[in-house]
């Protein structure tokens, strides 16, 4: 499963101060809704389309400025032909824990360290989508796909003058610790250096792992 509610073997260490989200990605997004309200309590809000992309999301925020996105296929609005489905959606046979997206000081300057130390995020690019009240967000990104190490190490993003998604009185769950595995750690390690992040990475398959504290309890995002 990749919801677990109840207590972890394994410990979990604390998530950076500049976790900006998670990103869940699921085959099915009603049925992420579902499976996730019902071992959490909480009912994901909805967050937004991404035209042209073939996706939308949900949102459920992790304080003040975190969030965790959960992201699925937007059945009504396929994506345009030829565009690359956001975090491989449309290749999904399960729902996981895909990747992170960290909130830098320089965007620019942080792609720039990331791939001096082996993950090329590719160019810093605008992007914006409408929430469900209709309201315009603007962003800025640096996210290629497939991501590097798997989506192990993270993404970047700049809301610049846009407010944060978590400010906007979301359903809440507390974002309790953050672990990883990859092949190379020594080299994922390299990456978070570069970029001035924390996150306990051991050896083993490529994958991510988050403690959340919820209305029933802890629950592991796998």
């Amino acid at each position: 499963m990749t919801i677990r509610p109840g207590t972890p073997t394994a410990p979990f260490g604390p998530a950076d101060p500049l976790l900006d989200h998670l990103v869940y990605a699921a085959p099915d997004l009603a049925a992420a809704q579902a499976a996730f309200a019902a071992a959490t309590g909480l009912t994901p809000a909805p967050g937004g389309r991404h035209l042209g992309r073939g996706t939308r999301n949900l949102l459920v925020g992790l304080g003040p400025t975190a969030y965790l996105e959960i992201i699925g296929p937007d059945d009504e609005h396929p994506a345009d032909p030829g565009a690359a489905v956001p975090f491989g959606v449309d290749a999904l046979t399960a729902p996981r824990l895909v990747t992170w997206a960290a909130r830098p000081d320089d965007i620019a300057a942080a792609a720039a360290a990331s791939a001096a130390a082996g993950a090329d995020l590719g160019p810093v690019a605008p992007m914006s989508r409408r929430t469900a009240d209709g309201d315009l967000l603007e962003w800025r990104l640096a996210a290629p796909h497939p991501p590097p190490f798997d989506g192990v190490t993270p993404f970047l993003i700049d809301w610049g003058a846009t407010a944060h998604p978590a400010a906007s009185g979301l359903p809440a769950a507390a974002l309790r610790g953050l672990r990883a595995t990859h092949p190379d750690p020594e080299a994922v390690g390299a990456v978070l250096g570069a970029l001035g992040l924390r996150l306990d990475v051991a050896a083993g398959p490529p994958g991510l792992a988050a403690l959340l504290g919820t209305p029933r309890g802890p629950v592991v995002l796998a």
